[in-house]
């Protein structure tokens, strides 16, 4: 199969994309992503007419963010959209009048990233993406693993502190707590909070006030060196670390390929979390240690995957 369109879903915008055999983006368009459900639907049909002319396509796949089922079909559940067993695959393809596969978009990610990046040369990876929340992927044996009804590795809600804090799920102690760019936020507040005088140049970043703390002034306060922000990174990676040492347990994979906003920092989050996956991988003085990677593909992984699962069929 030849060239295929992956669709990317965003909270503020969709991007539809033209990619080749080779993991390479050839065109793109994009468009405001519409406040209605139905709204979306007819915004990713007119993402991919218009990313698709003047190209022979032949077929579509759509990264969601929810539970997608078993047949790549049916969105069972969107957190942020109003998807309640929604059949998207049908509502596109009488749409768009190609085959399309619907995917979960950290899935679709993870599969992006061990075809076209950092996964390149592993058969069996494991995929974190640390955004605002936590989300992942399985490749085992080089095929990605969804489990007997398409809703596997939602790692970031596996439950890691008992009676932890209150989740978006309606749970309580999930990992994403605790590792993800809104904890990471969380412990800068709390730490500024607690100790100004060690986060001048975060607070200067902001408005002054620990409330005022984004994710964006913790990067850049970090790179400049102020403790507090390096410290609430750290405390990030050891809570991630120690949640990799426990999917090893689970998966045994050769390596780890860490993604999401929060890993653009690079050595800054990944040297904390190798550290801590040493700390807390059971046997690990004898046992070989997975490798921890940095994704390669940033923010396009999502759309080159979605396209490559589409041409997989």
């Amino acid at each position: 199969m030849g060239l295929t369109i992956g669709v990317d879903i965003g909270g503020t915008k969709i991007a539809a994309g033209v990619v080749d055999e080779e993991g390479t983006i050839l065109d793109t368009h994009t468009v405001p992503t519409p406040p209605t459900a139905e709204g979306i639907v007819d915004a990713i049909c007119a993402a991919v007419s218009e990313a698709g002319k003047g190209h022979q396509i032949e077929a579509v796949g759509i990264g969601a963010a929810g539970y997608v089922d078993d047949k790549r079909a049916t969105v069972l559940f969107a957190p942020n959209i109003h998807w309640r067993h929604e059949p998207l695959k049908d509502k596109v393809e009488q749409r768009v009048g190609l085959p399309v596969v619907v995917e979960n978009d950290a899935n679709a990610a993870a599969w992006g990233e061990y075809r076209f990046g950092a996964g390149q040369g592993h058969d069996d990876v494991i995929c974190i993406t640390l955004g605002t929340g936590l989300g992942g992927g399985i490749i085992i044996g080089n095929k990605l693993r969804r489990g007997r009804f398409g809703v596997a590795a939602e790692f970031g809600h596996i439950r890691v502190v008992p009676d932890g804090l209150l989740c978006g799920c309606g749970s309580q102690g999930c990992w994403e707590q605790y590792a993800s760019g809104r904890a990471l936020v969380r412990y800068a507040r709390q730490r500024a909070n607690a100790t100004p005088e060690n986060a001048r140049i975060l607070l200067g970043l902001g408005d002054g006030t620990p409330a005022g703390i984004e994710g964006k002034h913790v990067s850049a306060a970090a790179r400049q060196g102020d403790p507090v922000a390096i410290d609430s990174f750290r405390e990030l990676a050891r809570w991630a670390g120690a949640g990799l040492a426990d999917l090893a347990s689970l998966f045994d994979p050769s390596a780890f390929i860490v993604g999401g906003g929060v890993s653009d920092e690079g050595e800054l989050v990944l040297d904390p979390i190798r550290k801590s996956f040493r700390r807390w991988l059971i046997g690990g003085q004898w046992r070989p240690h997975a490798q921890v990677l940095a994704a390669q593909l940033g923010n396009k992984a999502g759309l080159v995957g979605a396209a490559d699962l589409a041409r997989q069929g």
